[in-house]
């Protein structure tokens, strides 16, 4: 079993901190096996409202709630929305003798209600599939191929991760949409993953979609929020910069779990990904995401310009501006695209990221680095300290 020791460190700092703590995240990440390294799931100070009796328990809840001490967890607490009020009745006692840990799989119905009623009482931590920094660097490919979902990593072979996969997928769309009040035929929700699948890594453009489905842009737009709120797809914003050059506004699009991605698109073993025209944009995503784990930035962004300068990914980080190219080349080399990037966007220093062994500078703020080094945070990328490394 591969232990989540950092988001446990996580999570027990902000209980320390917050009155109340949300942990969000997909199905099957992780969430509810981390809950019970902090409560026994036989505590009564465990809640899982997918579990009958633990429904039946809270049919009065602040009766139920208000003589537990310690920490308290509810899983699935977007079931029932009407414990918000009461859980800021709860959280506002002097002195507090409970603190909430509450999960959920991202429902955006969650979201809002958090925030409408626990402003300033909730501290949120959004949780992910495995990363590198927890599997190992020997297992790099395998995390690609499979992606991070722990029963897809962990499978007996690439056959069974694949299976476990698609019926995630069909079990996502045909239930867990439903229950979190989302009510889209699955038919063409699963169309449009599919079709999002295929341009991952794109600019987005909502009119070739809404051709193809047969429906308007808004409405694929709409697509596109709800997978992004329920934290399947991520939208990379455009960074605007104040210069003269006309700049791209579009998000850029990708499949935030490459096992999930890879399954949308057939692809089975290392073998059929490494021979499709989408391996390139496939590890692209596959990079983002673990810098975004590694270096854990303050805002992140794509830029570009119609004139074809582009660079894949700028971050914030105290206060800074830092770039991230990545290129599955053998040997990258100095582009016109990172020239201007580093000029017109002021970078304090930029990483292209490859898959090879040997480190090397392009230019005195520039340096190709192999893809190991996104373990070692700010300091093994850029050759700074960050100010969460």
């Amino acid at each position: 079993m591969i232990k989540r020791a950092g988001y446990k460190k996580h999570v027990e700092e902000a209980l320390g901190r917050s009155r109340a703590v949300a942990l969000l995240g997909p199905r099957q990440c992780g969430k509810t096996t981390l809950a019970r390294e902090l409560v026994d799931v036989d505590s009564p100070n465990y809640f899982d409202l997918e579990d009958p009796a633990s429904l039946m328990g809270l049919a009065d809840p602040k009766m139920a709630l208000a003589p537990l001490k310690g920490v308290v967890i509810i899983d699935e607490v977007q079931r029932r929305p009407d414990l918000f009020p009461i859980l800021r009745v709860l959280l506002d006692r002097n002195p507090l003798p409970a603190k909430f840990l509450i999960l959920g799989s991202a429902s955006p119905d969650l979201l809002k209600q958090s925030s409408e009623s626990l402003a300033g009482r909730l501290e949120l931590i959004e949780m992910d599939g495995f990363d590198l920094s927890e599997v190992g660097q020997k297992e790099e490919t395998r995390l690609w191929v499979r992606g991070g979902f722990p029963l897809s990593f962990l499978a007996k072979n690439d056959g069974d991760s694949f299976s476990w996969r698609n019926s995630f997928i069909k079990t996502f769309l045909e239930r867990d949409l439903r229950r979190q009040g989302i009510d889209i035929q699955a038919v063409a929700l699963h169309r449009f993953w599919t079709m999002l699948a295929h341009s991952h890594g794109q600019t987005w453009n909502a009119a070739p979609f809404a051709a193809s489905l047969g429906i308007s842009q808004p409405t694929v737009r709409r697509y596109l929020d709800i997978l992004t709120g329920l934290f399947v797809v991520r939208q990379i914003q455009p960074w605007y910069a104040n210069i003269k050059k006309r700049q791209v506004k579009a998000p850029k699009v990708y499949i935030r779990d490459t096992g999930v991605l890879h399954s949308l698109m057939g692809l089975k073993t290392e073998f059929e990904i490494l021979r499709h025209p989408g391996c390139g944009a496939s590890w692209e995503g596959f990079v983002i995401e673990e810098v975004i784990h590694a270096v854990k930035p303050d805002d992140v962004y794509y830029w570009a310009t119609h004139q074809g300068a582009e660079i894949d990914l700028v971050f914030f980080k105290g206060g800074r501006m830092y770039g991230i190219e990545i290129k599955r080349a053998g040997a990258p080399i100095l582009t016109s695209s990172m020239r201007i990037a580093l000029e017109d966007l002021k970078l304090e220093r930029m990483a292209v990221i490859y898959p090879g062994e040997r480190r090397y500078e392009l230019h005195k703020k520039i340096s190709v680095v192999p893809f190991e080094t996104i373990s070692g945070g700010m300091k093994g990328m850029f050759g700074v300290r960050g100010r969460l490394d």
